[in-house]
């Protein structure tokens, strides 16, 4: 197994940096957005950095660990642990930070060509990435690091240093995406001397206040989890187990914003040539699910028989600037997202001549979003956690990331990432999207075992040679 190379140098732990606005005992209480996530795998992000082969990795790692104390002052939270908190006759969740609270920092070394096994775009074994990524501790922790470095070993007496992985474990009821990267970018900030206090707008932590409850969607939310969740002696967070992922390869595909601009024009020729108008509302992002989600539906129906099936794509929808009276701010520490799920016939989805295909995908994913965006929408959130749980049963295809979270701009000092892998979302099927690293543009990665790789890598490819040639 790939794990029997990664070699633990030494698990340390880092505490928010002391001062004179040193932080004290707090907690901070989760809410119904929260609670959702509590049952789930934690998402797990690995940079994978090229370093020189003289690089001086004490150094390095020295200063990633006292810029990730100063980081941690401000978001402090991410430090401590969720806890159960009984309250009368109600059991509520908290993120209960105490002084002493600290980071579990890991130094490993991992014998491998990085360049080879794990920065390609190329497949690569989703086991071989998983060593890169730290287990948070027992006691339910929010976050754990890791710093890896890669060497190649020519012979027994030659050990070249080739690159350095940064792991970054965060459980997802501490905070979504937008929450955890915006602490990756002040803890980069700080890394590199600049002060992430003086870069980086501290985040705003008052998540009673900022997300009210009145309908009372945290108990709706915690009735539909597993009753160990309400218990704080029982209540541990969960992990994938190898076995879910041993036979995944990994692959990254590159949209730049040429392909991109002949999806939308793609499909707003066919809107037209149907008589549909306005035709489906299709932002970059949006472009870059339907091509995804139709080579996807695509690859699935050439293994199958059945032409009824109903396919499902879930996406997040980010509601701090858009439901949320009043809007809640950009640097919210928390969760705020609500689930889009699109449904198409999959023979609609995987019709002949790719742009039909396309088409359906866009008209679902537009759909999907709007129905998340409008006014009222609120109304339905009692029933997401079941209409999730309808599409997982079904086998339905989910996002990770987005490219608004610039994971390719995370530069601590030693230059931006070669390559960003979530290895989480790769354990368990999902696609994560990013910023593409050159140019305008997303990258989108997608994890299959080597046969359906394989039948994807070419349904992909005839999708790219279709949309090139159309005028």
């Amino acid at each position: 197994m790939a794990s029997s190379r990664v070699r633990v140098m030494e698990t340390s732990l880092v505490s928010p940096a002391a001062g004179p606005d040193a932080v004290p005992a707090r907690s901070v209480a989760l809410t119904f957005f929260d609670v959702k996530w509590l049952h789930l795998p934690p998402v797990e992000r690995v940079f994978l950095y090229r370093l020189s082969p003289d690089a001086d990795v004490a150094a390095i790692v020295a200063g990633l660990k006292a810029s990730l104390a100063q980081a941690l002052r401000a978001f402090y939270p991410l430090a401590g642990r969720v806890c159960v908190a009984r309250r009368s006759s109600s059991i509520r969740h908290e993120l209960r930070y105490r002084p002493g609270d600290a980071v579990p920092f890991t130094t490993a070394e991992y014998e491998c060509d990085m360049d080879k096994l794990l920065a390609s775009d190329e497949p690569v074994r989703v086991a071989a990435l998983a060593p890169l990524v730290p287990q948070l501790p027992k006691g339910r922790a929010v976050l754990a690091v890791q710093a890896t470095t890669t060497i190649c070993s020519s012979s027994s007496s030659s050990r070249i240093i080739s690159g350095l992985a940064v792991g970054v474990t965060v459980h997802h009821s501490a905070c979504d995406g937008a929450g955890s990267t915006h602490f990756l970018h002040t803890w980069a900030a700080w890394a590199c001397g600049a002060g992430g206090a003086d870069h980086q707008k501290p985040p705003a932590l008052d998540r009673a206040a900022l997300i009210p409850d009145p309908r009372g969607l945290y108990d709706t939310y915690l009735r539909s989890l597993p009753p160990r969740i309400a218990d704080d002696a029982a209540f541990e967070f969960v992990s994938k187990p190898p076995e879910a992922y041993q036979d995944k390869l990994l692959a990254t595909f590159t949209l730049p914003k040429g392909l991109l601009e002949k999806i939308k024009a793609a499909v707003a020729a066919e809107a037209a040539r149907r008589g549909i108008a306005p035709p489906p509302r299709c932002s970059t992002t949006l472009a870059a699910y339907a091509l995804m989600w139709s080579c996807y539906c695509r690859c699935r129906r050439s293994t199958t028989t059945s032409s009824n099936n109903t396919c499902y794509f879930l996406f997040s929808v980010d509601q701090r600037a858009r439901l949320m009276n009043p809007p809640v701010p950009a640097t919210y520490l928390g969760n705020c997202l609500c689930p889009a799920i699109a449904t198409a016939p999959e023979d609609h989805l995987a019709a002949p001549g790719i742009i039909a295909g396309l088409f359906a995908a866009s008209t679902a994913v537009a759909a999907a979003l709007e129905e998340q965006v409008r006014e009222g929408a609120q109304d339905t959130w009692d029933t997401c956690v079941d209409r999730v749980s309808q599409g997982v049963a079904h086998g339905m295809l989910s996002v990770a990331g987005s490219p608004r979270f610039r994971v390719y701009d995370l530069d601590f000092g030693f230059g931006r990432p070669a390559k960003v892998a979530m290895v989480s979302a790769a354990k368990g099927g999902a696609m994560p999207i990013a910023e593409a690293r050159a140019g305008a543009g997303v990258e989108v990665a997608v994890s299959l075992p080597a046969d359906g790789m394989e039948r994807f890598q070419n349904t992909f490819a005839d999708a790219i040679a279709c949309l090139s040639s159309a005028a």
